[in-house]
């Protein structure tokens, strides 16, 4: 009886030491979840002045997106093609960006049908371009359908000079064309509408008068905003057009004088000005889309044999 219970005491024994050498007891314990890595910093937003009093509000997380912040609304945009700068397109809006002379211009958009042209401008924005945040980022130019890079810049104020017309007038109708010609040494582009503040002669702009987009007037018929190329000298209009009979149904009895328009190019902040007298009356003059006024080159007679 004692030999059977010493043979069973030293059988558990030999189960224990074997038991503490088996591959289960040497493995190391579970390891600890791995910390989360640090989040890359992220670019703060930057916020731009625009002429009309509003602020807008821009994040730029990577190269290719920006999120855009306008009275409370929030846009999702993400890069294009574009002559210059960078441009944004999204949530039927174009955000498009310049730098100039330590300036960070901008223009913000409402795209057209196609949603690929903004064809009205709803605010034009600046900022200084010096601080120590970083612009948005600016493409290189890329290839347009069929290859074809752009030609040229877009035009800005500095190297704009704006002339008178011609116009027509009816029924109390007005229209005034605008020339707008390129004074400087490279070619631009023009795609879309001017902006047009109207001033008295001491040099205040009108704001009880606003400027209304659009693609045509009394006298002509609509046209969609288009690209137009000028060469140096080379010259583009659009029509300025306005009522001239006081609007008695509001109380109006006489019209407000204008001396002066300032025009903006589109997607510029850079105002041109040109003294023009005249009396808009309903508080409001309309614009039209920016068209090419270079002729077309008549063909050469064939040679009589």
């Amino acid at each position: 009886m004692r030999l059977t219970a010493a043979c069973t005491t030293a059988v558990s024994v030999l189960a224990l030491a074997v038991s503490a050498c088996s591959p289960e007891s040497e493995q190391p314990p579970a390891p600890l979840p791995a910390s989360p890595a640090p989040a890359a910093p992220t670019a703060p937003p930057v916020s731009y002045a625009c002429e009309s009093g509003q602020s807008i509000t821009v994040a730029y997380p990577d190269t290719s997106t920006a999120q855009l912040s306008y009275k409370g609304q929030a846009y999702a945009l993400r890069t294009t093609q574009s002559a210059s700068g960078a441009r944004y397109v999204g949530s039927d809006i174009e955000w498009w960006t310049a730098n100039r002379d330590g300036v960070e211009s901008a223009t913000l958009s409402r795209l057209g049908p196609n949603e690929e042209v903004g064809t009205a401008v709803l605010e034009r924005c600046s900022r200084p371009s010096s601080g120590p945040v970083a612009p948005g980022p600016i493409p290189t130019p890329q290839p347009a359908p069929g290859g074809v890079l752009p030609a040229a810049a877009l035009c800005r104020g500095p190297q704009l000079k704006l002339s008178t017309e011609g116009g027509d007038a009816g029924a109390g109708n007005r229209v005034q064309n605008i020339g707008v010609q390129n004074i400087g040494s490279s070619a631009c582009t023009l795609t879309g509408y001017p902006g047009v503040v109207l001033q008295d002669r001491q040099g205040r702009n009108l704001t009880a008068i606003r400027s209304e987009q659009s693609p045509g007037s009394y006298f002509a018929a609509g046209q969609a905003p288009a690209p137009v190329t000028l060469a140096p000298q080379a010259k583009a209009a659009f029509e300025l057009a306005w009522n001239v009979v006081p609007n008695e149904a509001q109380g109006q009895t006489t019209c407000p004088n204008v001396a002066r328009i300032r025009v903006t190019a589109p997607g510029d902040t850079s105002a041109v000005s040109l003294d023009l007298a005249f009396s808009p009356c309903s508080g409001r003059v309309r614009v039209s889309p920016i068209r090419s006024l270079t002729a077309a080159t008549p063909a050469a007679p064939e040679p009589t044999v």
